[in-house]
């Protein structure tokens, strides 16, 4: 996955409804650039350098997978959408919104079209005081200082004037309140892990991943099935009791709740294909001793992705044990999981067909998918 990058948008209004204005833009931000952090409050201040109403001005916190110049492009034309025309000329104009880079993390860029950090922004108050709502203690990587410096050595005497009123963050929309354990499920190749780590990250929760690389049999078992398939569930099923009852008991304090991207009920679905009927008979007394003892997800999602999908995902992952993986034992996971979920009736569970669905391309899809995990 692309490691997403912080960024410091500054955003202003001063035509029509500007407290709509601003929220409109935060929430096209959302839904087309990457996760809201934080959000300043809103300060009115002097049009500056031109006659003109009272400008609405606020910072945001945003994480995002795109490049900065990526993200320029996305604000650009959130502001033509919303009716701003930009000039070529340097005056100041009104504007229903202004959407400006401030810090692209601790980037610096100085290309024709893009200079980060913004170059004006720590002589202009109305951009400083919002910055320093959500990042007193960030560092302008060329001027070395803070933006709590920054504010104190601005020589800008206007008044800023903070208003009552507070914008919404639309991550919020997503009420991941209610649990305080979700796992995410699918076949080989689904998507999970890379779900899993973007909720994780998008809404504060402690991420639980399942260890399989660390596993020595699996690369044999797909060479030789048969000679290693109880060798790798017994492996298996001892490395995920012992990982799910050691992360669950700890726990995080400064997170909302726990999301993983496996429950230890797969050890039973993949035995039950691998396994001679004597060794799953073993395998499962082993497996129910321990599967007592362990807590359940508040919410069980599976990924359902047809079988072409899954083979053009594990192909392009490149692991080299997974390559041959045939179609049929895909198949014949899926139909384990689906037998496994219409069992359950002390787990909600949710079955989310993403086969025509890219949301790790596509931030349309992952808010789709986030909206059908969250729907009741």
């Amino acid at each position: 996955m692309v490691k997403a990058m912080t960024y410091h948008i500054a955003l202003g209004s001063n035509k029509g409804d500007k407290f709509k204005y601003l929220q409109d833009a935060i929430d096209l931000i959302f839904e087309r650039i990457g996760a809201i952090k934080l959000i300043s409050k809103v300060y009115k201040s002097a049009a500056f350098g031109f006659e003109g109403d009272d400008f609405f001005n606020c910072c945001l916190v945003m994480e995002s997978d795109l490049e900065p110049q990526s993200v320029l492009e996305v604000l650009l034309d959130i502001e033509r959408g919303m009716g701003r025309v930009r000039t070529d000329d340097q005056t100041y104009e009104a504007r229903t919104i202004d959407l400006d880079i401030i810090f692209a993390q601790d980037q610096i860029i100085d290309s024709e079209t893009l200079l980060v950090p913004h170059p004006e922004m720590q002589k202009r108050k109305f951009v400083l005081l919002p910055l320093h709502d959500v990042a007193s203690k960030v560092k302008h990587p060329r001027l070395d200082k803070t933006v709590s410096v920054l504010l104190d050595e601005c020589k800008d005497k206007s008044v800023l004037e903070p208003i009552n009123i507070w914008l919404k963050n639309p991550s919020k929309q997503f009420d991941f309140s209610k649990y305080n354990y979700i796992a995410i499920e699918g076949n080989i190749g689904a998507g999970k892990t890379s779900l899993a780590t973007k909720i994780a990250t998008d809404f504060n929760a402690k991420l639980i991943l399942e260890r399989f690389a660390d596993n020595p049999f699996l690369p044999k078992f797909y060479e030789e099935p048969n000679r290693y398939a109880f060798t790798l569930e017994m492996s298996f099923l001892a490395d995920r009791y012992q990982q799910i009852s050691d992360d669950l008991s700890q726990l995080d304090l400064f997170k909302d709740f726990m999301v993983s991207d496996y429950d230890v009920f797969k050890s039973l679905i993949f035995s039950k294909i691998t396994l001679q009927e004597e060794e799953f008979s073993l395998y499962r007394k082993l497996f129910y001793l321990m599967y007592k003892d362990i807590a359940k997800p508040d919410l069980y999602v599976y990924l359902y992705q047809n079988t072409q999908k899954l083979q053009l995902n594990i192909k392009k992952r490149g692991r080299d044990y997974e390559q041959n993986i045939a179609d049929d034992y895909l198949e014949k996971i899926n139909a384990g999981y689906i037998d496994f979920l219409k069992t359950q009736t002390d787990v909600k569970v949710n079955i989310i067909d993403i086969s025509n669905r890219d949301f790790l391309a596509s931030r349309k899809d992952y808010l789709w998918v986030l909206n059908a995990i969250c729907g009741d």
